[in-house]
Parts: structure tokens; sequence; C-alpha cells
């Protein structure tokens, strides 16, 4: 008997690459030596991240991914300053090539030049109505600035405006935060509590908390938001975040902004029980796929097993494999820029 689960079509929705300009420059600027996550970027994982052809497919179709969306991995280009606006308009091109490429395999998510918050207002709007991309993805803050900042604003208006929705990946933090915090371990593990160990998460879901209570919904509310890792551990503090609203005079409750304007993630952790926590705090209609390629590649049709065991079914589990995230862009681009 075929399974029924292996007819669904699966997108996974934070899958990364990398190409070899980006590579360059962040060795030039020097941003490899301060930012270790980069190091992550080696090896076997550096090499699958720079692939966008066939080795990548036949890793999609072992683990039974249909579809990727594509986003450039962190740092992106939240360091680079006015260099990023030409470098990020390569960037996309070359995931719209892909695309071209390979159809019905790849998506992509918008390479923005931070830095410059209008331009890369402008690039997004190229990117979701020329390139047909599908939203953007932030590495978090810019330099000193948390993305909360007003400087950063028109990214997120021009995101709303059409209707696209935002990823917020974890980057590492800043220096001071590290050497407070993750440090005098050893080299090893220094390095691996401020990044995928812990730091990355806590930072992502803070830059989250820190848009929430702003009252950047508020403003925008049709804004959406994706977090990845099952919401980078801020929805197994829902509890505790609530009395923000309060604090922060917002015109919602926290509980609604959660289920109104937050999708999360599964980035690769295939935990049936961290699902079921994010379900029951925005819904399981606001759960999407994912599988954080390469970094959480693992052989054995992973992904795909997923699905069988991850405790939904019928149109729930439809949702969560591809359905979910079609009804959330949807109407992308559909509206005019004012």
């Amino acid at each position: 008997m075929v399974n029924s689960n292996a007819l669904l079509p699966l997108i996974a929705i934070e899958e990364h690459f990398l190409i070899e300009e980006v590579l360059q420059v962040w060795h030039d600027s020097g941003l490899s030596a301060t930012d270790p996550s980069l190091a992550h970027n080696t090896g076997k994982t550096g090499e699958r991240l720079l692939d966008l052809a066939q080795e990548r497919l036949a890793l999609m179709d072992e683990a039974g991914v249909d579809i990727q969306v594509l986003s450039l991995t962190t740092p992106a280009l939240h360091e680079l300053g006015a260099a990023s606006v030409d470098i990020a308009r390569r960037c996309n091109d070359a995931i719209a090539e892909a695309i071209v490429r390979h159809p019905g395999r790849f998506q992509g998510f918008a390479t923005l030049p931070v830095s410059d918050p209008q331009e890369a207002a402008m690039e997004l709007e190229r990117c979701v109505n020329t390139l047909g991309f599908k939203g953007t993805m932030l590495s978090g803050r810019v330099g000193d600035r948390n993305l909360d900042h007003p400087y950063f604003m028109p990214i997120f208006e021009s995101a709303s405006m059409l209707g696209t929705p935002v990823l917020l990946h974890p980057r590492t933090p800043p220096a001071a935060v590290r050497e407070a915090y993750y440090s005098d371990l050893s080299p090893e593990l220094d390095v691996a509590i401020a990044t995928y160990g812990l730091g990355w998460h806590y930072d992502a879901g803070l830059q989250f908390v820190r848009l929430m209570v702003s009252g950047i919904f508020d403003r925008l509310p049709e804004l959406q938001i994706i977090l990845g890792h099952w919401g980078e551990l801020v929805l197994f503090y829902a509890e505790r975040l609530a009395v923000m609203g309060r604090v922060g005079n917002l015109k919602k409750p926290v509980s609604d902004y959660l289920k109104s304007n937050l999708y999360v993630t599964a980035s690769g952790m295939f935990l049936p029980h961290y699902l079921e926590r994010a379900a029951s705090i925005v819904g399981k209609e606001r759960l999407l796929f994912s599988t954080d390629f390469p970094y959480q590649y693992r052989p054995g049709h992973e992904a795909r097993q997923f699905l069988d065991n991850c405790g939904l079914s019928g149109e729930d589990l439809s949702g969560f494999a591809h359905a979910n995230w079609e009804r959330l862009t949807q109407n992308c681009g559909k509206q005019e820029m004012q």
C-alpha cells in the first residue's frame, strides 16, 4: 500500500544558499574574523550552500522535499553597508535564474540591503513583483541597531503593503554579549553555545519580541512574521510574555498577536511535542514546514517521515506540508506600493 502522505506536496520554507561573491566579501570585510558563525559554512555544508543545481535537487529528492524556498544564509548582507545594494540584486538574480532553470522546485526569499532601508524596500518590491519571490528573510540586528529601530520601518512597511511574510532568522549575538554569557568554556564550546547551541535562538526570539512590544503589529496589522525552530524559544514563554502587552500599552493582548501575526516553522527540529506546543499557541493553520538545509540535513528520507509521525492528519497535515504556506503567500505582490 502506498503511504498517502508520500503524495502530499512538501514545501520547505527555510532552506539556505550562498554565492561565491558574498563569501568573498565576508572574508574581505573581516567579518569572518568577528562572527564565529561563518565557520559553520565550510566543508560539505559550504559546498551544499553554494550548489543550486543537481546535488541540491538530489538531496531534496532523498529527503522527500518537493520545493525549497531559498534564502541567503546568516548573517546575509547585514554588515556590508553601501556595497550591499548591488550585491543584493545579484543574489536575487541568482535565485531567479535557479527558479527558471528548475521550475517547480525552488521559490525565493529576497536578500535585502538592510543597511539602506529605502533601497531594501525597493528591492523587496522588485523581487516580489518582478521576480515572483514570496517574501524576505532578515538576520537580526544591523550593526548596533535592533530590527524594531524606526530606521527599519520602510522594510516592514514594504512587506506589509506587498502582502509578503518576513522570516526572522538567527544571527550570532554581539561580541559583548558573547563575552558576558558565551565565553570561558573552551574555544569550541564558546562558539557552539553562542550560535546553534543557544545564542542564535535567543537572539532571533528577542528580535521578534522587541518588534511585537514596540507596537509594530498595531501600526501594521497585516504584517506577518515567521520564526523558525518552533518559535525561537518565544512560544515556550508565552505566559510570561503576556504581561508585556500591558507594560507596552499595546492595543491587543500578546496572545492575539501570536495568533494573528506569527507563523512558526520546524527548521529541521522534527519533534512532535514541539509542534504540539506551537500549534496550541499560534494555531495549526500557522505551522509551516522546513528542514534548515543544509545545516540540519540528515539522510534517510527524514523530512518526509516526520509527516507520518508529527501527530497531524487530514487538512491539518496538508496545511503543515504545503497549504498553509500557499495560503500565506497567495496574495504576494497583488497590492501596489504607494
